[in-house]
């Protein structure tokens, strides 16, 4: 049997359009904007631009989160990005983030605007404002920006990674498939040891590290990413999934992962949210019963 011949990286890469894969359409080795396109902007002092993917939910679950608390200044419309059709290419998005990825994060509150990209800077920078879910004494909050900054380095290697390979990737290689399912593991490991001695990710405080870490390891646990859960057996990890429970059913994140989601049950999809009562009346099963648009 012949072996396919092995690939020989060329002395200078080219790009070839034609590489495969459900994004090869949009993805493209130059940044920058691909069309004209202004933003949308509703009634709130902060205007978010996002999808409902991990990343997105992260900054979902801390809005609504300080919507708990009852702060005014912490209202927020979330306009949905469709990363699929390459919204995040627009001359409007690429304005405020040169680097065409979701969330981004308007504040329109003071004498100037503030435009916050990146999830990890998007929950600190909500958490710093408002003065909610960051420890206050020094310790728990260098432990709480460790955690968050531990989620920021280490989720690519579970959906750049194993996501890529795993799901999406035309050909699955062995190699690439392995290599990084063995890192998500170690990670799945790192957390279940961790959560063997902690209630949250910092002691007994719920924190911004909480929310940056439950949309992607949560998902994956909940059987919600790239279905893999029986492929990681993810149900041995009985103490993360412990905590996945617990943080799961705070109605604030139950509240937070239906905002701007394309996916999943209709009665669960709030694509966009202008107002508090939109989970009531504007999920994509109530809109489409009435025949109104999204």
């Amino acid at each position: 049997m012949n072996k396919k011949e092995a690939y020989v990286p060329p002395d200078v890469w080219t790009w070839d359009k034609e590489n495969g894969g459900p994004f090869s359409h949009l993805n493209r080795p130059e940044s920058g904007a691909t069309h004209q396109k202004l933003l949308p902007v509703g009634k709130h002092p902060l205007q978010l631009y996002s999808q409902g993917t991990p990343n997105g939910i992260k900054v979902t679950i801390m809005l609504e989160e300080l919507q708990e608390l009852s702060l005014e200044q912490a209202e927020y419309d979330a306009h949905l990005i469709d990363i699929s059709t390459g919204d995040q290419f627009s001359s409007g998005f690429v304005e405020i983030n040169p680097n065409s990825k979701i969330p981004v994060l308007l504040d329109r509150s003071g004498d100037e605007l503030v435009s916050v990209f990146e999830s990890g800077s998007i929950l600190l920078y909500l958490a710093e404002k408002f003065g909610s879910f960051l420890p206050r004494n020094l310790k728990d909050r260098t432990s709480c920006l460790s955690w968050l900054f531990w989620q920021v380095g280490s989720a690519p290697y579970l959906g750049g990674g194993f996501g890529h390979f795993y799901f999406y990737a035309p050909t699955k290689i062995e190699y690439a498939i392995n290599r990084f399912a063995m890192e998500t593991k170690r990670q799945l490991d790192l957390l279940n040891k961790h959560f063997a001695n902690y209630e949250y990710v910092v002691g007994e405080e719920y924190s911004i590290a909480d929310m940056s870490i439950w949309p992607w390891y949560g998902g994956l646990v909940r059987g919600e990413l790239y279905g893999a859960a029986d492929f990681l057996d993810v149900s041995s990890y009985h103490h993360l999934g412990r905590w996945v429970e617990t943080v799961g059913a705070r109605p604030a994140v139950k509240r937070g992962r239906m905002v701007n989601r394309v996916k999943g049950p209709l009665e669960e999809q709030l694509r966009e949210r202008h107002d508090a009562a939109d989970f009531y009346t504007r999920t994509e099963d109530k809109i489409q019963s009435s025949g109104k648009k999204s």
